[in-house]
């Protein structure tokens, strides 16, 4: 029987650019101190909690004042870097108002696929919650590349979230998003639409309901999400996807609460009380 997620201890919670960010490009400022403050309170609570975060692009656009993404790799990479700074200064801040230090930590493919860079990667996962630090994790979005003979990139901060999970042995991994979990159905063309209560296994149908080829009820990002479930399923990891925009709802999840807002989709098997 799975682990009751009050009980779980070392948590990986995934955050998404969609959730840091306004729709007009500026910083969600109001969002990101709320997140702060609830996994500092998770660290009162003697839980240990690693941070994926998103939108390194997304806040270098705002830092340089750009209103359209360059197309080309360098300009995106450079814009990269400087985002992925701002992030973590105002990371460090708030955190930093709730007495928790942050440690940056940047990865690529081929460091979690290398077996030395791997378990010195998980060595350093391990020092920084062993010392009470937040390890705040991002795609090293200004050296990622994708090519034949060197392919470096994640892909997504979906699919590495769930590879963090398992470097770290984390017992859960929950993925706030700007959607409220996985449906039968597109709900923006169904309001109606039924929410999946719990995912076993993904399967082929799910897929195709999650936007594969010839889906009509295809969404944006569901794909990389199933994708990082189906990780997490195959390696005994639970995984809560929920709605960022109230970072509060991790504490309904945290509790096992079982809600309109809160769907336990995707766990191996026993009951989550």
């Amino acid at each position: 029987m799975r682990k009751s997620l009050h009980s779980c201890k070392r948590i990986v919670v995934k955050v998404g650019t969609s959730t840091l960010m306004h729709s007009n490009g500026n910083v969600n400022l109001r969002t990101i101190e709320k997140l702060t403050r609830v996994l500092s309170e998770l660290r009162n609570e003697e839980k240990e909690v690693v941070l994926v975060s998103s939108g390194a692009i997304g806040v270098g656009l705002r830092k340089l004042q750009l209103e359209t993404r360059p197309t080309s790799i360098p300009e995106q990479q450079a814009i990269a870097a400087v985002g992925q700074s701002e992030l973590m200064h105002i990371y460090s801040k708030l955190f930093g108002e709730y007495g928790y230090p942050v440690g940056q930590i940047l990865l690529t493919r081929d460091v979690t696929d290398y077996p030395t860079s791997r378990e010195n990667v998980i060595n350093t996962f391990n020092t920084l919650l062993n010392q009470g630090i937040i390890p705040i994790v991002n795609e090293n979005d200004t050296v990622a590349v994708e090519e034949i003979e060197h392919i470096t990139k994640y892909g997504d901060n979906d699919r590495l979230s769930a590879i963090v999970a398992k470097l770290i042995n984390a017992e859960l991994l929950i993925m706030l998003s700007d959607i409220d979990g996985f449906y039968h159905e597109n709900p923006l063309l169904n309001p109606a639409a039924a929410m999946f209560d719990e995912v076993h296994e993904v399967t082929d149908e799910l897929l195709q309901l999650a936007g594969g080829k010839g889906s009509e009820f295809g969404t944006g990002g569901m794909l990389t999400k199933l994708a990082a479930a189906d990780y997490c399923l195959k390696n005994d990891r639970q995984m809560v996807l929920a709605n960022g925009d109230d970072p509060d709802i991790i504490y309904d999840i945290i509790a096992g609460k079982k809600n309109r807002d809160v769907v336990y989709q995707f766990k191996t098997g026993g009951i989550l009380s």
